[in-house]
């Protein structure tokens, strides 16, 4: 829709029975508009995000966006913007769902990094580091209440005329992470091409560390005034966040010191094991770093690319097929929008599909504990998949959302391809009201990986598993992905669960961590009946 579509279509409309009057369009994009408003009932202005028609044409989803509007709006910080109510009303005849946010006097962290691109050829590096720093605040709350952000960039970054930073657009990924849009196709999930994590593109579950690596991509962007990885299609750029290491920023811009290739390459690890593992632990690291150097201007090396892609855009794509992606970059110069007030054009629009594990999940493996030891390589292979996700984002270049196949993985396992996960003979565990099948693998491999005991899963899990959001008189069930076996035994024991155990053989995560699980994560499950819960364990050898 375009531009002055959406003031002609809003303008001077009124939700909720008139309480928010839209005025001004502040932004827009392929899944959202949203307008200044005026809250006729606190006398104030807020920010109204709209969501296009065709997503509130499934009673599913509008549900599921509700519940998540409500989560988010328990996230209370300086640096994340408040959201205040969540409905939904009717558009010419059409059911649209709309969230109410503060609205911030300011203007989008991509613009504010273009004007530092147009000046110096990019952010100063304290500037950038303080920023990151205020964002990984934001995330350190929303990461305690288990609510991954999924889609962090400048464009869902914004800057009030005190300088504060402002995360917005907590939620809306998750909500449409819910695979009940017919939008998108089995085989999808959510995020902005240029910031996805490697699993988010193999279409791994993701959990803190996956919004730390978003971190990582969006710190190289704004202290050398580029993106680490451009390229001709949204399909090259996800090979490359799984195949390709990012040249060190100091490589672009000759200001910068050591340290910030350091933490930028730690941020950037391909296995997520090997990055910060908290928000806390990357924050603090980028206070350390930015008061342990003289601040200098930057010096952009001659002939490197300096365009900022802050606006990185949103474009439609038919599933892809197999074959190599394209190679080499294009530099597409930022095309200013025409609305340089609060928001830009804050759209969550660039949402990008890629095979996500069953269902609605948001996996949060013990992210706060650090690993006793550094892992080994990350085994970038493809994993079977059947969810149905949907996204939010930003977009400030003329594109549309970014919808991408499940054929990717078949691309970005180039040489890395494991054989699928086997299961073999049989021998009884008696404890814990479960039983054990034995991998093929009896013997510990050179390149085998020791267990992460720290990967745990609290025992309330099971014992006070949380309601279904559709039924009160049945539970959801836990996610035991990746949380090491003995932990999730404990839980099995404390709730008096039945469960089946086969080995497989997987050195990713080492010995111990359950891979898959069989009801999956939040599945609602009748607790006086409750099923025999199946768990695929590593051994820890190679497969």
């Amino acid at each position: 829709m375009s531009q002055d579509g959406a003031q002609g279509r809003y303008a001077g409309r009124a939700l909720a029975a008139g309480r928010y009057q839209l005025r001004d369009l502040l932004g827009e994009g392929g899944m959202a508009s949203v307008h200044l408003a005026y809250d006729a009932v606190l006398d104030r202005q807020v920010a109204v995000k709209t969501l296009h028609t065709e997503l509130g044409r499934e009673q599913a989803f509008r549900e599921r966006f509700r519940r998540e509007a409500q989560a988010v709006a328990k996230l209370t910080h300086t640096n994340i913007v408040s959201v205040f109510d969540t409905g939904e009303d009717d558009v010419d005849g059409l059911t649209t769902p709309y969230i109410v946010m503060e609205y911030i006097e300011g203007r989008p962290l991509g613009s504010v990094l273009d004007e530092d691109v147009h000046r110096q050829g990019a952010m100063p590096a304290d500037k950038a580091l303080k920023i990151t720093a205020d964002v990984l605040a934001a995330l350190e709350i929303s990461h305690e209440m288990g609510l991954v952000h999924r889609d962090i960039k400048p464009g869902n970054v914004m800057m009030t005329k005190r300088g504060v930073v402002k995360v917005m657009d907590f939620g809306i990924a998750r909500a449409m992470q819910s695979g009940v849009t017919s939008m998108t196709q089995t085989g999808m999930v959510v995020g902005t091409p240029q910031y996805l994590s490697p699993e988010q593109a193999l279409g791994r579950g993701v959990d803190a560390r996956s919004d730390l690596y978003s971190v990582g991509i969006m710190l190289f962007q704004l202290v050398t005034g580029r993106l680490p990885f451009e390229a001709d299609s949204p399909l090259a750029i996800a090979y490359a966040h799984v195949q390709e290491e990012p040249v060190a920023p100091s490589s672009v811009n000759r200001a910068l010191p050591p340290a910030v290739d350091a933490l930028v390459a730690r941020a950037l690890k391909k296995n997520p094991n090997e990055r910060f593992p908290t928000a806390v632990a990357m924050r603090d690291e980028c206070l350390r770093v930015a008061a342990s150097f003289q601040p200098a201007p930057p010096s952009i090396v001659p002939g490197a690319q300096t365009s900022s892609g802050a606006g990185v855009g949103s474009a439609v794509f038919p599933p892809v097929g197999q074959g190599t992606p394209p190679q080499g970059s294009v530099q597409t110069p930022y095309q200013p929008g025409p609305h340089p007030n609060p928001y830009g054009a804050p759209t969550p629009a660039a949402s990008y599909g890629y095979p996500q594990q069953g269902g609605y999940q948001t996996p949060a493996p013990a992210y706060n504990q650090q690993a006793p030891h550094t892992p080994p390589g990350y085994h970038l292979s493809p994993q079977p998949s059947t969810a149905v996700p949907s996204g939010s984002g930003d977009s400030r270049r003329n594109s549309r959302t970014v919808l991408i196949g499940s054929a990717v993985v078949a691309v970005v396992a180039v040489g890395g391809l494991i054989a699928s996960l086997t299961a073999g003979g049989g021998s009884d565990d008696a404890k814990g009201g479960g039983t054990t099948r034995s991998s093929p693998a009896t013997t510990k491999a050179a390149d085998y990986r020791a267990p992460d005991p720290s990967k745990t899963i609290d025992a309330t899990e099971c014992s006070e598993p949380q309601e279904s959001y559709n039924d009160p008189a049945k539970i959801r069930v836990p996610n035991f992905k990746f949380k090491y076996i003995g932990s999730v035994k404990a839980c099995f024991q404390a709730a008096g669960w039945q469960y089946k155990i086969t080995k497989v053989d997987e050195n990713t995560y080492g010995d111990g961590a359950v891979m898959e699980q069989f009801p999956s994560a939040d599945t609602d499950v009748d607790p006086r009946d409750m099923p025999e819960i199946e768990l695929k364990v590593s051994t820890g050898n190679p497969a």
